[in-house]
């Protein structure tokens, strides 16, 4: 496959284990190039991730000393990303959840709406924890909320591409987004920012810890870490709706499409 000279694949990594390898090596059947963020892992994986890199010229891997969270993770590919040309980034969690097959369908989808972010829309199976899946409701409302309905089907999904200088320009004008608030505070941001939705489904699996799952998730840390989140954007939204209502009278011809 010959490596896109726009659109990669970045993968932020944190002690997910053996199951980064398959997500890895799924990855590359379907895009060129892809490349890893290592976010400080101490399970054994930056070792194996690079000798996979050494064998295969579209993975690159980079393994940052302490870890600082999967925004900072991003953050740093974004930088990396900018430096070598590239406009675009497919994200994906490295514990085996989202499903490679669908890379081509969003990279696709990008090149079509090079202005747009391609936001998955999780279908989720038995596997998933209904705690999460009912809970991750509250946070959808709230995203949709804080962008009058600016088309966000999900807000915590991390299988998105996203277009580099505008996420860049979003993240490095504060201190936030960088642990498990990136994901829904990155596209209300950029929805303030005028950047589209695309909205695709998206199968998601969750592994059991027998399978190889693993997860990082705290359901008090990470919970408030989202409601503060919140607080802070709605306080934001509040200054920014006269702009807001403007932008949706002006937007009013409709969602763009896959």
């Amino acid at each position: 496959m010959n490596p896109s000279p726009t659109h990669l694949v970045l993968i932020p990594s944190f002690n997910t284990g053996e199951m980064v390898y398959a997500t890895v090596r799924d990855a590359r059947r379907y895009w060129n190039p892809v490349w890893v963020v290592v976010d400080g892992s101490s399970d054994g994986t930056p070792e194996g991730l690079l000798k996979m890199a050494a064998a295969d010229a579209g993975l690159k891997v980079w393994v940052l000393p302490v870890n600082a969270g999967k925004g900072a993770a991003v953050l740093f590919g974004l930088g990396e990303a900018e430096r070598a040309g590239f406009t675009h980034v497919l994200t994906m969690d490295a514990d085996g959840q989202h499903p490679a097959g669908k890379i081509p369908e969003f990279m696709l989808a990008s090149q079509r709406n090079r202005d747009a972010m391609i936001l998955g829309c999780p279908k989720f199976d038995a596997s998933a924890p209904l705690v999460r899946v009912h809970g991750r409701k509250i946070s959808n409302w709230w995203a949709n909320f804080e962008t009058l309905h600016g088309g966000i089907g999900d807000s915590l999904c991390g299988f998105r591409v996203y277009p580099v200088g505008p996420l860049s320009a979003v993240m490095r004008k504060q201190r936030w987004m960088r642990r498990f608030d990136f994901d829904p505070e990155a596209v209300v941001r950029l929805c303030w920012r005028g950047v589209r939705a695309v909205n695709i489904a998206v199968p998601v699996r969750y592994f059991r810890p027998e399978e190889g799952g693993v997860s990082h998730f705290n359901y008090l840390r990470d919970n408030v870490l989202l409601s503060l989140m919140h607080i802070r954007l709605v306080t934001e939204f509040v200054l920014r709706l006269p702009l807001l209502v403007w932008r949706k009278i002006r937007m009013a011809d409709g969602p763009l499409k896959p």
